[in-house]
């Protein structure tokens, strides 16, 4: 009896331990739903709402049901050889883009000073004012400005996660993974299927209001807090209060200086008081430096994709198919989404350490596409969809296996700012391919 007695705490904790790490797992996977969700759904809309206000002197305005899904419509030029849209697709891109490439790019360097609790709040009011702003939009500019919110939302919200990440267990990140990959799915096929079922646009994103709340319940209410967690407070980034026992283990990216007979060694507490004070901008800098290796594959993956799903997709169209040329594009799209979400999931299975190898696949793709848009070699869809899916299933492997080793090969002191720095290489990449993708557009289409 005494042993049973004995064995009971043993037990609690286990399980305890297990039901906090689920609930993490399982708040990590809303979290990323809900950030790339509304990111998502609004622009969908928002293209929605576009259209409508440019066909407000026409009987019957055009829907789209989804922004990555955007209606092809013939170009005006039809001497062309390719049914175009007389502006790229890539232009809806390169807006929605922006705003999150800005703070990728400076907020790693001073986020820190923003409490978790407040950067979670200004995601749920941002992504709250987007839905609000598309909703009731009666201009083009007021549109715009929605889409705006919703990068402001999305973007502050991966690099808020992700280094969010670094104060639970490593399962977390499967868990953030998964969760946007799914979100792609889920809001292509949800906003579809309510426009389809008779809902004007501004009537279901009054019901996608729901998923910031979500998000902000998901944050507030599910994760289980380390308890010296610096929930409002700010804390400087590189202190190291939440030190595990392996940390030591990791490498830092922050090269050790060497000295030589003339410098003077320091001491003790100077070296202890350098691995565990708050990171200078210098330090900051030549963890960047360090992450080079891993920001660099990330965006050329990125940019080839993106490439291919912007710049190329739209030009691949097969007069011959049963499917419409906008139905076409749809499958392209759904299939990559499906592509990304097994993939991003594909972390509590097995792990790939070689990002380089998946950006040189992914160039293949596109270039492989581009050959094939321009001498028009391939004679089916299916042969594209099985390409598109292949794409997709590269690029959520890439991101997700990205921050996995960026978390595993730092040292903790270095990983929260890392993980945030690192977190501009997807955003970098797709604006390059929005950019790319503007004449290469021309040039098809004007053959």
């Amino acid at each position: 009896m005494d042993r049973a007695l004995n064995s009971d705490p043993v037990i609690t904790a286990d399980t305890e331990g297990r039901f906090q790490r689920w609930r993490n797992w399982i708040g990590f996977w809303l979290l990323g739903l809900c950030n790339n969700f509304a990111y998502v759904v609004m622009l969908s809309a928002a293209h929605d709402i576009l259209q409508k206000q440019e066909s407000q002197n026409t009987t019957t305005p055009t829907p789209a049901p989804n922004v990555t899904n955007i209606e092809i419509r013939s170009s005006s030029n039809s001497s062309s050889r390719y049914d175009c849209n007389p502006v790229s697709t890539a232009a809806v891109l390169l807006a929605d883009i922006l705003p999150t490439l800005i703070i990728k790019f400076t907020a790693p360097f001073y986020i820190h000073k923003v409490p978790y609790g407040f950067r979670v709040l200004v995601c749920f009011l941002t992504a709250v004012v987007s839905f609000l702003m598309v909703s009731f939009s009666s201009t083009i500019l007021m549109s715009i400005t929605g889409v705006v919110f919703a990068s402001i939302s999305s973007g502050l919200g991966e690099l808020s996660f992700l280094s969010l990440s670094v104060f639970f267990s490593r399962d977390v990140l499967s868990g953030w993974g998964s969760g946007t990959g799914a979100a792609g799915v889920a809001g292509a096929f949800l906003y579809s299927a309510f426009t389809q079922a008779g809902l004007t646009p501004q009537v279901t994103l009054w019901i996608m209001l729901v998923v910031p709340v979500i998000l902000a319940v998901s944050y507030f209410f599910l994760l289980v807090f380390p308890p010296s967690f610096p929930q409002w407070r700010r804390h400087e980034v590189g202190h190291g209060p939440f030190r595990t026992a392996n940390s030591q283990e990791r490498r830092p990216l922050i090269e050790e200086e060497t000295y030589t007979d003339e410098d003077s060694e320091p001491t003790r507490e100077e070296q202890e008081d350098k691995h565990t004070g708050p990171l200078t901008f210098t330090d900051q800098l030549h963890i960047i430096k360090g992450l080079l290796k891993f920001i660099f594959p990330l965006s050329v993956v990125y940019f080839a994709e993106y490439f291919i799903n912007q710049g190329l997709l739209e030009l691949l169209y097969f007069p011959d198919s049963s499917l419409s040329h906008a139905e076409q594009y749809r499958w392209y799209q759904t299939l990559y989404q499906i592509g990304v979400f097994f993939s991003r999931t594909s972390l509590v299975c097995f792990k790939i350490r070689k990002i380089f190898l998946m950006s040189l696949l992914q160039c293949v793709n596109a270039v492989l596409l581009v050959f094939a848009v321009y001498y028009q070699f391939l004679y089916y869809p299916w042969v594209v969809f099985i390409i598109v899916l292949y794409e997709g299933l590269l690029g959520g492997a890439a991101y997700v296996n990205t921050f996995y080793f960026i978390r595993e090969e730092t040292a903790e002191r270095e990983r929260e700012f890392a993980m945030a720095a690192a977190s501009v290489g997807d955003s970098l990449g797709i604006a390059l391919s929005a950019a790319a993708s503007f004449p290469i557009h021309h040039y098809f289409c004007s053959l």
